[in-house]
């Protein structure tokens, strides 16, 4: 991505806007919802302001630019800290556990590295900015989700965010006009490709938008299996899906049809590590004999025409090939790889060119400790389907947002939406495996989540959760 010093961290290097009236409005009345409802509240205003206000909105005082997000960010961090003082709560449910600390030094190494790429007194603020906008989002949704029923409160808030989004990406299809456009930040009309209007909405690119749909729908499968909440789920599910056909891109689809595969493999779950390796072992198969290495399989995958699959093969090449120009500390010359190779369309290789390594690492490290903890988790309830069937939906969300990593890589609301998930999994792990409560006459304080563990499997959950906790 090419440095601008003013380009807001969820915006990727968006046109500069200013303020729209309206977006000043819903701004400060969420900033006062969020200083006076409780907290099993304050998730929904903050998810409604994250997804559905174009990043690019901003006041511009003094020379800096002040991003809705970041601002709502700010004022509700002055809450918490303000409550942390009168009252001692704790910020972290559970306290800092691996997948937290992988995420800090993703964080500082990807920070540092861009210091050292552009060395100038302009890349200070942006990489400041970058760090309170990440840690703040971050740390922020790991207070506000701590346990099942903060995640369905989630779920419940992304259903009717994507039932919005839905319709104005659907209106956008069919009339070549973007709603959100009126209010700055995005374009008012589309862009097409191949006769097909790309929808985006809110999002700063129609394969953004087609990829939050497209990683929402396993969760919407979730609500509607826990039984109370049938009619939202059913509205998340066609939303998501429609968010994922209008924005007319090879990638959403793709992982769309990868969280259907993801559901249908829950009869064989407990044969996946074979299933693992029977993969590894074909690619590395198909890599020998192939004449060209195994990731230009990706230049076949053609769901839409006038994608990118070819770049996207090519971007992976020169990203191997290019490896002694990127380890240490990133590079801002990939664009000298060859044709159109700053386009960072990889989530991979845009943390490795951005940060090096260390950072491509660290990002790594966060998948697979997340993967890890939702498995340890599945293992310890193994014999209670629903919450077996809860994790794997999240292992699958999870899976969802890797195979989007091969065709984009995220910024602006995506970004949030990746912190969302990433901050549910210990709340969701941890809750699942400490789990039920019983009541006075016996049964589970939860029926819809839990049932009654014997001794033996209580030892074994609890076993299981610490080890998920501390990494």
């Amino acid at each position: 991505m090419q440095y601008h010093e003013d380009a807001p961290v969820f915006g990727g290097g968006l046109t500069e806007t200013h303020l729209h009236p309206i977006v000043l409005v819903a701004m400060i009345l969420a900033i006062l919802a969020l200083w006076v409802l409780p907290r099993r509240r304050m998730l929904s205003v903050f998810l409604c302001m994250a997804f559905l206000i174009p990043i690019g909105q901003e006041l511009y005082l003094g020379g800096g630019h002040l991003f809705v997000l970041r601002i709502i960010i700010l004022c509700t961090w002055i809450r918490l800290l303000w409550m942390k003082i009168i009252s001692g709560e704790k910020i972290v449910s559970g306290g800092f556990n691996s997948l937290d600390k992988a995420f800090m030094l993703w964080a500082v190494f990807r920070a540092s590295a861009f210091l050292i790429q552009f060395p100038s007194m302009g890349a200070v603020p942006n990489q400041v900015g970058f760090l309170l906008d990440v840690f703040g989002a971050y740390f922020l949704l790991r207070y506000l989700i701590q346990d099942v029923e903060d995640i369905r409160g989630a779920i419940r808030s992304l259903a009717w965010i994507a039932a919005i989004l839905s319709v104005c990406m659907l209106n956008e299809k069919l009339r070549a006009q973007n709603a959100f456009g009126f209010l700055g930040g995005v374009p008012l009309v589309p862009v097409a490709r191949e006769g097909s209007i790309r929808a985006q909405g809110a999002f700063s690119h129609a394969i953004l938008a087609g990829c939050f749909g497209a990683t929402l729908l396993p969760l919407f499968f979730w609500l509607w299996k826990v039984g109370n909440a049938k009619l939202l789920a059913g509205i998340g599910v066609v939303a998501a899906t429609i968010i994922t056909v209008t924005s007319a891109s090879s990638t959403p689809l793709l992982v769309y049809m990868a969280v259907i595969l993801g559901v249908c493999l829950w009869p064989i779950r407990k044969q996946m590590r074979p299933l693992r390796w029977v993969i590894v072992i074909t690619l590395i198969t198909l890599h020998l004999v192939m004449k060209a290495p195994v990731w230009f399989l990706i230049n076949h995958v053609d769901l839409v025409g006038g994608n990118s699959g070819y770049h996207r093969a090519m971007l992976i090449d020169m990203f191997v090939r290019h490896f002694g120009d990127w380890w240490l500390h990133g590079t801002n010359a990939a664009s000298t790889w060859g044709w159109d190779m700053w386009d960072l369309s990889n989530q991979f290789v845009a943390e490795g060119e951005s940060g090096g390594l260390a950072t491509f690492i660290c990002f790594v490290a966060m998948i697979s400790i997340s993967f890890g903890m939702i498995g340890k988790a599945r293992k310890a309830v193994e014999g209670d389907r629903q919450k077996e069937w809860f994790l794997w939906l999240f292992g699958v969300a999870m899976f969802a947002h890797v195979v989007a990593y091969f065709g984009i890589s995220y910024y602006d609301h995506m970004q949030v939406s990746w912190f969302t998930f990433l901050a549910a999994i210990p709340a969701a792990t941890a809750s699942l495996a400490y789990e039920p409560v019983q009541n006075p006459e016996g049964t589970a304080a939860n029926p819809g989540l839990a049932i009654a563990p014997s001794p033996r499997r209580e030892r074994k959950q609890l076993a299981s959760a610490n080890d998920g906790i501390r990494g």
